[in-house]
């Protein structure tokens, strides 16, 4: 899923904005004899499909057996190579795992789950195409098959396909027997969410409740429509509706923060983030907003932390990396080595994205903390001026800067401070507590009241049917360079400074 829309919640943050993540993380699925699966959308940016077990009836069998079938599958046969690749599947040899299902699928090209199960393969091992390639296989023969369409689906939606993945789900749902699948009809109203279209998003979700009155997914689902339709009570309404039936999932502590936060109550927002990772530290979302509540406090040093924790868990997050260049840059003043670790970082974020004006110009500013990165300095800096976005005024600021680093430049540098009391290096910790500090202790975000206390009665209207609420607020509108992000982990954007 393509992570193109963001609010801004200027109303929370000065010069910040909100970032909104929509994905699916997927709990273990097995199809062993009866189908089973269970899905948890909007909690992870990224697919983390697993593989199926056999499903006996997608074997074709022209008649039923009069014996009953052995307890363990003859060595060679369709379900002992299965059950071999599954095995080594779980003992982290995907290449193993992956000839075993390839073995099953040439025996028998029918049988769904293996096919799957090398969609999943493909995945893990960094094979998009493939894994696309695999998921359809099994769609042409089964349009209903659940995993493969729920993990197609999430494939659509992170390459920013929302129509494609809509049309896969649509398709799911015509197929008869099919029309009330749960973790499609949940995949269908996020998808709708994120392509704007909120009045479908909201009529698929009530669509899941009619059925079944206490879905989690499909109340967080209402609950970021309500959001963006700027309907904050009602959303924290729904989201402790969520919460009653769900009350671990820490996506429903992460929205409730952000709602918290449009609400302008950032001491219940902060509780809320806290939290959620307090529910699940594997929760980057929450780590995101957490880091963007310090960065707006000037807790660099808590910032960074937070933000090097996002990082860890999903590598790819090119707003994390933005977020983490901006707690480095907030270092520089006490410790200059910071500004090129902020160049650095904001040069991976260039990786990406090599035109990002913040990303060009951040990584100017930053380099020039510091003589190692002078050079690299100054190469930013010409970039930055030739920006269309760059104001005249700022022209002049970069003007001067090149032409006093280039003077720098050609001077020897100057010799090290000598040693002083605090010792030889040690940064000064006068005003260190006010930036942030070099530990949690000082972190000013811990200063807050806190306010954990989130209501725990809903109000009396029905969720799954009630009354409209009084007419819906446009959505905020959308800054210049924003991205998508999963649904129900939206994090604050800090804004870049020079």
């Amino acid at each position: 899923m393509k992570t193109t829309n963001r609010n801004d919640i200027s109303s929370q943050f000065e010069g910040m904005g909100t970032q909104r993540m929509n994905g699916f993380r997927t709990k273990r699925m097995f199809l062993a004899g009866a189908f089973a699966f269970a899905f948890t959308t909007a909690c992870a940016t990224g697919p983390r499909p697993t593989p199926v077990a056999m499903n006996a009836v997608e074997r074709p069998a022209a008649i039923v057996p009069t014996t009953p079938a052995p307890e363990v599958a003859e060595k060679g046969s369709v379900d002992n190579l299965f059950a071999e690749a599954l095995k080594a599947y779980e003992a982290g040899d995907l290449d193993t795992a992956k000839k075993g299902f390839e073995q099953v699928v040439a025996k028998e090209p029918k049988t769904l789950n293996a096919q799957f199960n090398l969609g999943v393969i493909a995945e893990k091992q960094g094979r998009p195409a493939d894994a696309r390639a695999a998921y359809e296989k099994v769609l042409f023969l089964d349009p209903a098959h659940t995993p493969s369409v729920m993990n197609l689906g999430l494939m659509h939606r992170h390459e920013g396909q929302l129509d494609e993945a809509i049309a896969l789900y649509t398709k799911a749902l015509q197929t008869p027997g099919h029309e009330h699948v749960e973790p499609v009809l949940n995949g269908l109203a996020a998808t709708y969410r994120l392509a704007g279209k909120l009045d479908e998003a909201e009529a698929t979700g009530r669509r899941v409740l009619a059925r079944s009155k206490d879905n989690p997914e499909a109340y967080k689902t209402l609950a970021l429509v309500a959001y963006d339709r700027g309907q904050f009570r009602l959303a924290e309404l729904l989201v402790i509706n969520a919460r009653k039936v769900a009350e671990k999932d820490p996506a429903i502590s992460n929205t409730l923060g952000m709602i918290y936060l449009k609400m302008e109550d950032r001491p219940r927002a902060l509780a809320q983030f806290q939290k959620a990772v307090s529910l699940d530290d594997n929760f980057a979302a929450a780590h995101l907003n957490l880091g963007a509540l310090a960065l707006s406090y000037r807790d660099y040093a808590g910032a960074e932390r937070s933000f090097t924790k996002a990082l860890s868990l999903e590598p790819e997050g090119v707003e994390g990396q933005l977020y983490l260049a901006y707690a480095l840059d907030g270092q520089k003043g006490i410790d200059p080595k910071k500004g090129v670790a902020a160049g650095e970082a904001f040069e991976k974020v260039l990786a990406r994205r090599s035109e990002q004006p913040e990303a060009v110009c951040g990584a100017g500013w930053a380099y020039a903390a510091d003589r190692a990165g002078f050079e690299k300095a100054i190469a930013f800096l010409d970039r930055c001026k030739e920006l269309g976005a760059t104001s005249s005024q700022d022209k002049q600021l970069i003007t001067a800067k090149v032409q006093g680093l280039q003077t720098m430049l050609k001077n020897p540098p100057a010799p090290p401070p000598a040693a002083t009391a605090q010792g030889e290096g040690e940064p000064k910790k006068d005003g260190a507590a006010a930036i942030g500090g070099a530990g949690s202790s000082s972190s000013m975000m811990n200063q807050l009241p806190q306010d954990t206390a989130a209501p725990d009665q809903a109000p009396a209207t029905d969720a799954a049917t009630g009354t409209s609420p009084e007419a819906a607020q446009a959505a905020p509108a959308q800054p210049a360079g924003g991205q998508a992000v999963p649904e129900s982990q939206a994090a604050p954007v800090p804004a870049p400074t020079p």
